[in-house]
């Protein structure tokens, strides 16, 4: 293996490990004010929406597709059910829906 791939591969390593290092050594979970914690509790919810939301507007060259899925799976998902009722929900809509378009 050529010595070049193996530094860069030890870059990426470094790289990616001392931002997820340098929290938990200088940080101490105690000194973080209550209303910072509330802000990074959110920020999961905020990338995983990030992540879905451009897909749901291009899963379909019909946009409706995306809007009437994602709006079943949030509203299902908000009514307490499990992963596997709100995908389930998701496509039996989204079946229904295609029987008229």
């Amino acid at each position: 293996m050529n010595m070049t791939i193996l530094f860069i591969i030890a870059g990426m390593a470094l790289v990616t490990y001392i931002p997820r290092m340098l929290p938990l050594v200088m940080m101490n979970a105690h000194n973080i004010p209550t209303w910072l914690q509330a802000i990074l509790r959110n920020v999961p919810y905020a990338a995983l929406g990030a992540l879905i939301f451009p897909g749901v507007l291009s899963v379909h060259e019909n946009i409706w597709f995306g809007i009437i899925g994602g709006g079943v799976a949030v509203t299902v998902a908000y009514l307490g059910a499990n992963l596997i009722i709100v995908v389930l929900s998701s496509i039996v809509a989204l079946s229904i829906f295609s029987l008229f378009i």
